[in-house]
């Protein structure tokens, strides 16, 4: 499945840890790698002569050039290329010109401006890319040279949109012999509406679990179809909390241990504004473990 992974780098801690796992994954799937920096344009509209320009392609250099070493001490081959733009355009279109399978990059990095930013890069590729992204917050253990996915979650709503992390997760559980969790998370307080002072009928938040389970199970045969040997849980929680479904998500990381998230960009609505809205931005920005966004049906 992921026969190309693309790897963007800038030079932060996160960009490093997250090129880490980006490298052994294309390792484990066989698959070749390619790390990019993007000069931002940004920046290089603030230089004021030739040699500060070139510094910022300096420093794109010797990123790479770390990423190569990164590369050599785990074992991956890697390719390397440095682009001038609007880093997620760039990587956008640099994804789609080679075939990406899969994008790897860091939560948070560095713009060209030296600042750091959790939306910035991240986000904005994540609106308009087609290609699944692998999504990796800071590495406790940064150095270590394999990584577990013993325990992959796969969320669904039961939409169609939602199906789509289904066939990833059932790739990396297949590959690396994981048990897969499936999971629908009530929301209570989206349930009830914001007016509702009076609380939600206790059947009607059974019927709501009904349909969760339902959105579980159908959930669970695709992946047992994709991948047979694979073992499948599944489950359907509860979220009172504000922050809803995302919580509710975070929670369930948290008690189970999960290693990896596999998530779609969108979940019932199709609208382009709410690909980050509610569930999946506010996952990103609270979970600690990596997650691997796939695009919207199309």
């Amino acid at each position: 499945m992921y026969d190309h992974v693309l790897i963007p780098v800038d030079g932060s801690d996160e960009s490093t840890a997250a090129a880490r796992r980006g490298l052994a994954l294309a390792k484990d799937f066989d698959a070749t790698a390619e790390a990019v920096h993007v000069v931002d344009q940004r920046a290089r509209r603030l230089t004021r002569t030739d040699r500060e320009s070139g510094r910022l392609h300096e420093h794109g250099e010797s990123v790479l050039a770390d990423i190569e070493s990164l590369a050599a001490d785990i074992g991956q081959p890697v390719t390397t290329e440095l682009l001038e733009g609007k880093p997620s355009v760039q990587i956008d279109e640099y994804a789609r010109e080679t075939d990406a399978g899969l994008i790897v990059l860091g939560r948070q990095g560095l713009t060209g401006l030296g600042k750091r930013l959790l939306g910035g890069v991240t986000e904005q590729l994540l609106h308009r890319t087609a290609v699944p992204v692998l999504v990796v917050s800071g590495e406790k253990q940064a150095e270590r040279r394999e990584f577990d996915y013993s325990r992959v979650l796969v969320t669904t709503d039961g939409s169609e949109n939602a199906n789509t992390a289904t066939r990833h997760g059932a790739a990396v559980a297949d590959r690396y012999d994981a048990t897969v969790h499936v999971l629908n998370v009530v929301d209570i307080q989206a349930a009830g509406g914001a007016f509702n002072a009076g609380g939600l009928n206790e059947a009607f938040i059974e019927r709501l679990e009904a349909d969760g389970h339902d959105a579980v199970a159908a959930t669970a045969d695709d992946l047992e179809t994709a991948a047979s040997d694979v073992s499948v849980e599944t489950a359907v929680e509860r979220s009172d909390s504000l922050d809803g479904v995302a919580a509710g998500i975070c929670e369930y990381v948290s008690d189970r241990d999960i290693d990896l998230v596999v998530m779609a960009s969108h979940g019932r609505s199709n609208l382009k504004r709410q690909l980050l809205g509610s569930v999946t931005s506010q996952l990103l920005r609270t979970v600690d473990v990596p997650v691997l966004v796939t695009p919207r049906s199309t």
